[in-house]
């Protein structure tokens, strides 16, 4: 039992849950004590010395003594290899079977005995004992990954592995999914295991709900994207370089990855940012698209116990001008937290107050958790038991865990079968009124008194018909639920996108939809983290997130409740959330001082909806995530790298949050060129810091000289434009949505020119130039 167990159980037992959560942790162990095979003996390999090589499609096979190596160059640019026979596929990231080989990549030999393959955007050098290296076209390593190690049974079984790589001295890690300590990634150790922390999480720890082994080095000579396709149990070491002042004794960076089983396999992108993003997502799959309502501001607490009580916080929005675009509703609404159920004593009209919200432009989402009470005569555990819908452990019996309904079996999501009947279980959710859906405790979590909060490892899962176990399957669950419930609602709302948003997930899964902080703890460090884990998780192409603004726990002061409420109007995901245990979370508890910045806030997201819905369709089409580190488009610029408390909004927008308490004034990183302060209108350039007031009633925001934004006017949609540099230009993108449905809008483009002490601005078609059909507004001019 380790310090986390120890806290764990001491929340059990503290929550008067401590018979069940004892019963099922002593449960978990006997079954894994029963079905996991024993490690015994191992012996260790390496590739040994190169022998062959046999050219293929987009690379070819270079085999070595003891193992064999493939390397794959796709169309996209993106390079696979594995070891031992590893394949592209099956894989729970890839969308469909993955990418076309290359037919211009050579497979050719290299000097010392070594071979490579040369693409349009990539080499990669196999030296003869098989470290590989990832190289620029103009021959600049970017990553240099040592020869792998396994660790095999003697008596077979599933074997280990690790692999060490090199970077540049002056590389920075980025990803590995939602890290709170980010969104640099430190020297430490980072585990790749899908946890529920049993409590309000700090930046400290780690892991948390959802891990990716996925990883963005950004250094001076070029950005890669590494992803190593394994969903097994492992962990990643990263230590950053160290130059040497120009000695030339530089220290480069390393990473080290130990899997306690699966292939070796891996992608590797190679480019700008935004072409890595974007190969990335056409490797993985176009992120979901959210309906444009899922862009607004969303209200949600554990403990609106009642239809009266979601009425009252609904009039209070309405009562004081505030925009509200959806109100969720978690597990108390729920009959005896049962799931797919409706307690008709507190909620007996559930389909007319949704539709009385919905006349409002107000929508309902509920939560639905994986776990199916164990109960007789309950409709979703019946037909799951009729179908052999659950997990089951070695000896063939429903696994049990303990979660809010008491004892509880959990669905196979791994199964085609399983997945479509769970999609179609939604449709008791449609006909209640909801409109989106957010996943919980999917990691899968149940609450064992010690050891992992999770289903026994040797659990036994269909994983697409292949069999395994937990082991392999952990990390995937909350992807595969992801899937049965996009696809389910797909099936039965056609005409309407899907809102789908869940706690837990892998690579590809925004496929499927976004994901939130979980349980982020209240206070100053907690807000930090909601920044960390935003942008880190956009890197790793998850581009709809956000925070439970205010922190989960605990009641925030009002400056901390309105500084973390300024930044989620800024970010994809704006919703306030909290425990039961915790202060409320609507602006006018606070005082009327709050309340008035918190509309200010507001209404400026209001404004910025048809910017958030360009942002939106562009992620689609090219995977770039809306919230973007400063140095997205200047990788190069070392200060850019090492800032994290600044972000871009797009190409046009820069926000500095306020993150620190009794902060009045900020020092903003500007990247190269003019910015504008967008409430004072002053003129800013960069590259450089600028010091900029932050009172309590804004937090700093700039816009880049030149950007042309689609907002929203007192009549409509209108162009806002920011004067360009004297001699430059500039422009813009707009998107319109064409509502919830899957029409495909399109995308216009917006030039402007300074013209002396005047800007024009028009719009660029096939045709040529012509007028903006638009108002536009400009701003800048002094």
């Amino acid at each position: 039992m380790d310090g986390r167990d120890l806290v764990r159980s001491v929340r059990v037992i503290g929550s008067g849950r401590a018979a069940r959560g004892l019963r099922a942790a002593w449960r978990r162990r006997r079954i894994d004590a029963a079905g996991l095979p024993r490690r015994g003996p191992e012996r260790a390999r390496v590739p040994g010395q190169v022998e062959s090589a046999e050219p293929g499609p987009g690379g070819g096979v270079i085999r070595f003594s003891r193992s064999e190596l493939r390397i794959m160059v796709a169309v996209n640019g993106a390079v696979f290899w594995g070891w031992d026979g590893a394949a592209p596929g099956p894989s729970y990231a890839l969308a469909g079977s993955g990418p076309e080989p290359d037919p211009r990549a050579v497979l050719e030999p290299d000097k010392d005995g070594g071979w490579r393959v040369v693409a349009e955007r990539v080499t990669v050098v196999v030296s003869r004992h098989g470290a590989v290296e990832v190289c620029t076209p103009g021959g600049v390593v970017l990553r240099r990954e040592l020869p792998p190690r396994w660790w095999e049974p003697v008596e077979g079984g599933v074997g280990r592995w690790m692999q060490r790589a090199e970077v540049a001295a002056d590389a920075r890690f980025f990803g590995l999914g939602g890290r709170a300590s980010g969104p640099r990634l430190r020297d430490g150790s980072y585990r790749l295991w899908n946890t529920d922390p049993g409590g309000s999480f700090a930046p400290g720890d780690d892991p948390l709900y959802l891990t990716m082994p996925v990883q963005l080095v950004v250094a001076d000579a070029g950005t890669h994207l590494m992803f190593y396709d394994t969903t097994w149990d492992g962990t990643v070491v990263l230590r950053e370089g160290e130059e040497g002042a120009g000695s030339g004794h530089d220290r480069a960076g390393r990473c080290e990855l130990r899997m306690d089983g699966g292939p070796l396999r891996c992608w590797v992108m190679v480019g700008p940012p935004a072409r890595v993003l974007l190969t990335w997502a056409s490797l993985t799959g176009a992120p979901a698209l959210p309906p444009a309502w899922a862009l607004g501001h969303q209200h949600a607490r554990w403990g609106f116990g009642s239809e009266q009580e979601v009425r009252r916080i609904v009039a209070g929005y309405q009562e004081r001008g505030l925009p509200l675009d959806a109100v969720h509703l978690d597990i108390d609404h729920y009959d005896d937290h049962r799931v797919f159920t409706v307690d008709r004593e507190r909620f007996p009209k559930l389909p007319v107050l949704a539709e009385e919200l919905r006349r409002d432009g107000i929508r309902l989402v509920s939560v639905v958790d994986p776990a199916v009470k164990a109960a007789p005569g309950d409709p979703v555990y019946d037909g799951g038991m009729a179908m052999d819908a659950f997990v089951r452990d070695a000896s063939g019996r429903p696994v049990r865990g303990v979660v809010w309904a008491g004892e509880s079996v959990y669905p196979d999501f791994t199964h085609p079968r399983v997945r479509q009947w769970w999609g179609g279980l939604y449709e008791e959710r449609l006909e209640q009124g909801f409109a989106g859906f957010w996943h919980d405790m999917n990691e899968p979590v149940s609450f064992n008194a010690f050891g992992e909060p999770t289903l026994p490892r040797s659990a036994r899962h269909a994983l697409e018909g292949r069999g395994g176990d937990h082991r392999e399957a952990h990390n995937v669950y909350g992807l595969c639920m992801a899937r049965a419930g996009y696809e389910g609602l797909r099936e039965l709302a056609p005409q309407e996108r899907p809102f789908l948003f869940t706690r837990s997930g892998w690579a590809g899964m925004q496929r499927y939809g976004g994901t939130w902080s979980g349980d982020v703890a209240t206070g100053w460090p907690g807000l930090r983290a909601s920044l960390s884990l935003v942008l880190g998780l956009g890197l790793c192409g998850v581009p709809y997130s956000g925070p439970d603004v205010g922190g989960f726990d605990g009641s925030p002061s009002p400056e901390l409740y309105l500084r973390w409420f300024q930044l989620g109007a800024y970010l994809p995901l704006f919703r306030t959330h909290a425990s039961t245990r915790a202060g409320r979370r609507e602006p006018w508890e606070f005082g009327s001082e709050v309340l008035e910045h918190a509309r200010a806030a507001l209404l400026e997201r209001r404004r910025l909806l048809p910017y958030f819905v360009t942002l939106s369709h562009l992620a689609r089409r090219t995977g770039a995530p809306y919230v973007r580190p400063v140095w997205w488009s200047a990788p190069e610029d070392r200060a850019l790298r090492d800032c994290e408390d600044t972000f871009l909004l797009g190409d046009s927008l820069l926000v500095a949050p306020v993150l620190e308490a009794g902060a009045d004034r900020c020092v903003v990183r500007l990247p190269r060129g003019r910015w504008y302060d967008t409430t004072t209108e002053r003129a800013y350039e960069g590259p450089g810091q600028v010091l900029v007031d932050a009172p309590l009633s804004r937090i700093p925001v700039f816009a880049r000289a030149g950007a042309v934004l689609p907002v929203r006017g007192d009549t409509g949609l209108e162009l806002e434009t920011w004067a360009p540099a004297p001699g430059r230009t500039g422009g813009g993108l707009v998107i319109r949505d064409a509502g919830d449905g899957w029409d495909v809008p399109e995308m216009e483009r917006y030039v402007s020119r300074r013209q002396g002490g005047r800007v024009a601005v028009t719009r660029e078609g096939e045709d040529g130039m012509s007028e903006p059909e638009w108002p536009v507004r400009v701003r800048g001019l002094g």
